[in-house]
């Protein structure tokens, strides 16, 4: 059975990580157990996502409202599909995340990508048909496994803010590369997705404490 994490398992969890690790200790000591963030599953999910690719969460969020707005709803394939290259624009889609959205959208559509069985597929097998959708990537396929599909061990190389809340936790003398950072990771397993959420934690008090909100 694939385990999700749950408000009682982040709990339960966390304590084991910091019954082994003085660093992530520390830092659950000073702010608490990391919020268990959360995304509903499906296809709006992963097209914010796609919105939050780098740019600021405040941008994609704009964004994802005019597209809210305009459509009169939280977005579905069919209806984002009969919206033109001009009206992305006017919502302020980049060419690149119209294109993207649109071949998300599809490939939803056509049932191409199962996104209803996901759920069902282990870590790997689940990021790979995400993966086959060109515009999402590790780190893309890496949050919705965390955050809509609830999976524990995931560890997601390519965010920027876990990077730097590692080498400030750890007390690197350098921001890891993502190849560093994978190893790094193997001491958190299986449940890196938690160490994650600690690590964010950190970010987001010490690191950004004006922004608010989760980094991406």
């Amino acid at each position: 059975m694939i385990e999700r994490v749950t408000n009682k398992r982040l709990t339960e969890m966390t304590a084991a990580l910091c019954h082994h690790d003085p660093d992530l200790a520390k830092v659950v000591k000073e702010f608490g157990v990391p919020p268990l963030w959360k995304r509903p599953q499906g296809f709006r999910t992963l097209l914010y996502l796609i919105l939050e690719q780098q740019v600021s969460l405040a941008s994609a969020r704009a964004t994802y409202e005019r597209l809210v707005a305009k459509l009169g709803s939280d977005p579905e394939p069919e209806p984002f599909l009969c919206l033109s290259d001009d009206d992305l624009r006017g919502l302020g889609f980049s060419r690149q995340k119209s294109r993207y959205c649109q071949l998300l959208a599809e490939a939803v559509a056509d049932g191409s990508l199962p996104l209803g069985k996901l759920g069902r597929y282990d870590d790997e097998a689940a990021k790979a048909e995400m993966m086959k959708i060109t515009g999402i990537g590790h780190w893309t396929a890496d949050v919705y496994l965390m955050e809509a599909l609830g999976r524990p061990d995931v560890w997601p190389v390519g965010d920027l803010a876990l990077a730097v809340g590692v080498e400030k936790v750890k007390n690197l003398k350098a921001r890891p590369t993502a190849d560093e950072l994978q190893a790094l990771g193997e001491q958190w397993r299986p449940y890196r997705a938690v160490a994650a959420r600690i690590l964010w934690l950190y970010y987001l008090n010490v690191i950004r404490p004006p922004a608010g909100g989760k980094p991406t």
